[in-house]
């Protein structure tokens, strides 16, 4: 039988499998930037699942790097984990390295969002301030624009993301940034 998560308990298997600190603050990113639309979006009941969707996206990555999104899955069912958690996790990586398709609207943020905080994130350390509370869109639009600017941040993912949910990509950037600044720690 499978059972929801606690943040405590995501953290926990995250950090089971995960040690670089790079990895983990992204993955505390993109946890606080799903709870943040699962309030925007209306899904304020779906909160605490949303975050931990978000911290356990890149369960795979560190230990895992060629089994991205296949690996999560096998490692997840053996802690008996909602299929719901599951699917949304892996979703993350469809046609990239998995074929588990964003079907709901917070697969589909998850999509859009993950390589998009990334970039944001990188912007920020490039600025005096360290932050994206001081960011404004137009500097995330000329980031984006820059290929060699955080190359690895893949733009036709978060195109594609912003495409899967309907917005337009100024949109996309501009939530994607409130959602960032609206923790602290960005």
């Amino acid at each position: 039988m499978s059972r929801q998560l606690t943040r405590d308990e995501a953290w926990e298997i995250l950090t089971k499998y995960n040690k670089e600190a790079f990895h983990l603050q992204h993955s505390e990113t993109v946890e606080s930037v799903m709870r943040y639309f699962a309030k925007e979006l209306g899904y304020g009941e779906e909160e605490e699942f949303w975050g931990n969707v978000g911290l356990l996206h890149d369960l795979d990555f560190e230990m895992y790097p060629q089994e991205h999104c296949l690996k999560c899955q096998e490692l997840m069912r053996e802690l008996d984990l909602e299929e719901r958690l599951i699917h949304a996790v892996a979703s993350h990586g469809y046609g990239i390295c998995c074929d588990v398709e964003p079907t709901h609207e917070m697969e589909k943020v998850l999509f859009a969002v993950d390589e998009l905080t990334g970039l944001i994130g990188a912007a920020a350390l490039m600025r005096p301030s360290k932050s994206v509370q001081d960011m404004e869109l137009k500097s995330v639009k000329k980031k984006f624009k820059d290929k060699a600017f955080a190359a690895g941040c893949n733009r036709d993912v978060i195109k594609r993301g912003a495409e899967q949910l309907g917005w337009e990509l100024d949109i996309l950037l501009s939530r994607t940034l409130d959602a960032m600044k609206a923790d602290p720690k960005n």
